[in-house]
């Protein structure tokens, strides 16, 4: 007998279902596909065994990641050996939705998985009636469950790939070869309709862009002098083809042209012109996007090139997974599938026949160099795709090789062995690295450098701010503490250079002494020793005396004293 279990892989949780009479479902398969619409029928084929609810969203994100891409994640394990029974009389299967994680369970755990048949309509009965099969799970709580982790997934799937703007390489190179086409109709456009006024100016000037941009400088024929011909030379930079342009001017058998149609075929020419100019601009932003994401392939085949291969395959990490006989032939699709139709001679290159290297090489080489150079393509994506801080060392290096290897088949000069070519640039590439890290490791200490100044200018403007009513306060203070003194010690004390600061201090709120003290006690020469009893005093007088008549007694008394002690 089976003992077949059904695993359902839900946004809140994994669940895990028994099915009852595997054998009976089996053979009634139609039956099953009607019944799964009905809870009470579904009620009666399974029953839920176990349910193991996500902890988080990060964890419903991560698990579900793992379930995309075929492996086990830890919780599936720990969930399936807590819940699965294992019997040795009944053979244990598990039924899951998705073949590729059915073959990764299956080399996990070693039991036999079913995935279609049966468990896919059982499957498609539980997806329905999940939220009543599982008890605390509403269909409002369910539904949110789904709708957050299907953005948080599909915002993974989008930033899988954040340090590599390749996406912005697909779009440029796509509206770089829309541009051409259109620049091209245009500027035929423009022969077509100002070659009715000016009809020699297409066999002096071949250039579609020059000729756009001469159509809005000359205008009326008949209007050329003498004097047009140094502007005339600014735009085609030859001396002879711009007196060759006024002496056509002259003898043209051109038209007439009326003012209002010379003023359209201006304005529709400064349209060819700006969109020739622009051009230029986005070839420019191709370049250094290449060089920042795929700077070795953009070494070794250029830009344009390389960027139409990681277009046709999606992504750079696309191409980074193809093999190098898929990159020989990629783009050319079609002749590839009419050859195997019609038992012809397969293509020997695709959108690498673009590349200077093929064209360079003769007839009978040309399928040779082909190959190698798609093989060094693919050694370039790959490294441009998967190392950290991008560089242009190994493409440099492949880049020699193909030239090399295109020399040798033209010459017969042997190139160098591929271990030792890759043991240099290996070497070069640590040595760049190291150089790159130590300038981004400056530059983030001069960025913490400049927020730490900034911190202290915010902090300093804060304390200027706010502290400005409590330095007043510290004034009255300190102008308080020096009017005191002043009024309370003798002059004789305050004249006298050798007392310490200590001792003025004590002295504020001290008061005088009475008349029986001895004159050894009220010198300068002591310090510490009256200071204490000065300050039980002092407590005592303030009891006894009212304030106001503490500085008018013994003032002079001590500076009689003191004048009986100096002489």
């Amino acid at each position: 007998m089976v003992l077949l279990h059904v695993l359902f892989e839900h946004a809140s949780g994994y669940a895990l279902f028994a099915v009852k009479e595997v054998e009976e479902i089996g053979m009634l398969l139609p039956q099953v596909e009607q019944s799964v619409l009905s809870l009470a029928k579904l009620n009666s084929m399974v029953s839920l065994a176990a349910f193991f609810p996500f902890k988080s969203a990060q964890a419903a994100l991560e698990n579900i990641n793992a379930i995309s891409e075929g492996v086990v994640h830890a919780d599936l394990k720990l969930f399936l050996e807590t819940n699965l029974p294992q019997s040795a009389k009944k053979k244990a299967a598990l039924g899951v939705g998705d073949a590729k994680i059915g073959a990764a369970l299956q080399e996990e755990f070693g039991f036999s998985i079913q995935t279609g048949g049966v468990v896919a309509e059982l499957t498609r009965g539980i997806r329905l009636h999940f939220h009543l099969l599982v008890k605390g799970l509403t269909a409002v709580a369910a539904s949110k469950a789904q709708l957050g982790l299907g953005h948080s997934y599909s915002r993974a799937k989008v930033k899988f790939n954040v340090n590599r703007a390749d996406n912005m390489i697909i779009q440029s190179i796509a509206l770089l070869d829309q541009l051409d086409k259109d620049i091209n109709t245009f500027s035929m456009r423009v022969r077509e309709w100002y070659g009715y006024h000016f009809p020699e100016l297409v066999r002096i000037v071949p250039d579609n862009s020059m000729y756009c941009r001469l159509a809005q400088l000359i205008g009326n024929r008949k209007e050329l002098t003498d004097e047009s011909v140094a502007s005339l030379e600014e735009v085609v930079m030859d001396d002879a083809k711009a007196q060759a342009i006024l002496d056509a001017s002259r003898s043209s058998m051109g038209m007439d042209i009326s003012p209002i149609d010379l003023i359209n075929i201006e304005r529709f020419s400064n349209r060819v012109v700006s969109l020739a100019a622009y051009r230029l601009e986005l070839q420019e932003y191709l370049r250094s996007k290449m060089s920042q994401v795929a700077p070795n392939l953009a070494a070794l085949i250029g830009e344009v090139v390389g960027a139409r291969l990681i277009s046709h395959a999606g992504s750079l990490t696309n191409l980074a997974k193809y093999p190098a006989s898929t990159v020989q032939i990629l783009g050319a699709e079609k002749a590839l599938f009419r050859a195997l139709k019609t038992r012809g001679n397969t293509p020997k290159y695709g959108l690498i026949f673009h590349s200077t290297f093929i064209g360079r090489a003769a007839a009978k080489n040309k399928g040779r160099i082909s190959r190698y150079l798609a093989n060094k393509c693919t050694i370039a994506s790959r490294i441009d795709c998967f190392s950290e801080l991008p560089s242009s060392v190994f493409g440099d290096k492949l880049r020699g090789q193909v030239e090399e290897r295109l020399s040798f088949y033209e010459t017969g000069e042997l190139p160098r062995k591929n271990i030792d070519v890759m043991k240099e640039a290996v070497k070069e590439a640590s040595d760049v690295a190291a150089e790159i890290k130590r300038k981004l490791e400056k530059q983030e200490k001069k960025r913490k450098k400049r927020e730490k100044k900034q911190a202290l200018l915010a902090n300093g403007d804060a304390e200027l701010n706010g502290d400005s009513v409590t330095s007043g306060k510290k004034k009255k203070r300190v102008a308080e503490e020096e009017v005191v003194p002043s009024e309370e010690m003798p002059a004789a004390e305050n004249a006298a250079g050798d007392a310490p600061t200590k001792k003025k201090k004590k002295r504020k709120s001290e008061p005088e002494e009475p008349e029986e003290a001895p004159a050894a006690e009220v010198t300068a020469d002591d310090t510490n020793a009256p200071a204490k009893k000065k300050k039980k005093r002092k407590s005592e007088a303030i009891e006894d005396a009212p304030a106001e008549d503490i500085p008018e007694t013994p003032v002079p008394e001590k500076k009689k004293k003191k004048k009986k002690n100096v002489e």
